[in-house]
């Protein structure tokens, strides 16, 4: 036991050594990385599947709802439990079949829809969409640890250029900026900060606008390689005609461990 302890540690500060140097070697090139990020995306919903199919987890949702005055007029919160039986199959625990994560467009359905318009979910819609990348213009910005892994860090912002818009979701995304974390071995996204550069006009703004939206998603690697959403958090300030809502809100996966008992396909 003590010879396997110290052959753990000797390898984790090995590990850690090779982590330290790479950070210091030349950036790949942004061609690169962005063809990688597209290649890794393809199979996200893959990704997504074997996580669910190997892995139980909690799953936590906490929305608030205020008024112009800034005062929390509704606060909802949720829980399910995402459990397997065996053969990798969800169990009959409370909401096991995990839906997929809620949308700024879902949470505000109360809210007049011309006022919102559709709000893209953000690792779906941004992130992960091939024909959206020649939307931005990105930079390379430099390289990072993150959980000693090293990780690639984009800034991105609107091309200079008319940008296509056939619906509300086009000016929303045609709008975004900020930053992505991407892992150097796998190319898979680590973390996201993104938000509106400027306001998002319905109907020239006669019926409403969305003034703010920030969004930040954060995502943990498994032993066996997958990736999975560990947190997501956004703000939305919108006006429908003269009503003016602010919503936060905040989702979590806690307790995600592999289920022993599951048979892997």
């Amino acid at each position: 036991m003590r010879r396997a302890l110290t052959i753990a540690a000797l390898l984790s500060v090995t590990i850690g050594a090779m982590a330290e140097h790479r950070v210091e070697d030349p950036l790949p090139s942004l061609e690169s990385v962005l063809q990688r990020a597209i290649e890794t995306a393809k199979h996200e919903a893959e990704n997504d599947r074997l996580v669910n199919q190997r892995y139980q987890y909690t799953r936590s949702r906490v929305t608030e709802y205020r008024n112009g005055d800034g005062e929390v007029t509704k606060r909802e919160e949720k829980s399910s439990a995402h459990k397997l039986r065996t053969n990798g199959v969800p169990g009959n625990s409370n909401h096991a079949r995990t839906p997929a994560a809620v949308t700024p467009k879902q949470l505000t359905e109360k809210t007049p829809k011309s006022a919102t318009g559709e709000h893209p979910e953000v690792k779906k819609d941004i992130l992960y969409d091939e024909s959206l990348y020649s939307r931005f213009q990105f930079t390379l910005v430099r390289r990072e640890l993150v959980a000693g892994r090293s990780v690639l860090v984009l800034d991105f912002k609107p091309a200079n250029k008319k940008l296509p818009v056939h619906d509300f979701k086009d000016r929303f995304i045609n709008l975004a900026a900020g930053r992505l974390w991407v892992d150097e071995d796998d190319s898979a996204l680590v973390k996201a900060d993104l938000h509106l550069t400027e306001k998002v006009n319905v109907m020239a703004g006669i019926v409403g606008a969305v003034a703010k939206f920030s969004c930040t998603l954060d995502r943990e690697r498994t032993a066996d390689g997958l990736w999975f959403t560990h947190a997501m958090n956004w703000h939305l300030e919108a006006r429908a005609l003269l009503a003016r809502r602010t919503i936060d809100y905040h989702e979590e996966k806690t307790g995600v461990q592999k289920a022993v008992s599951a048979t892997f396909r």
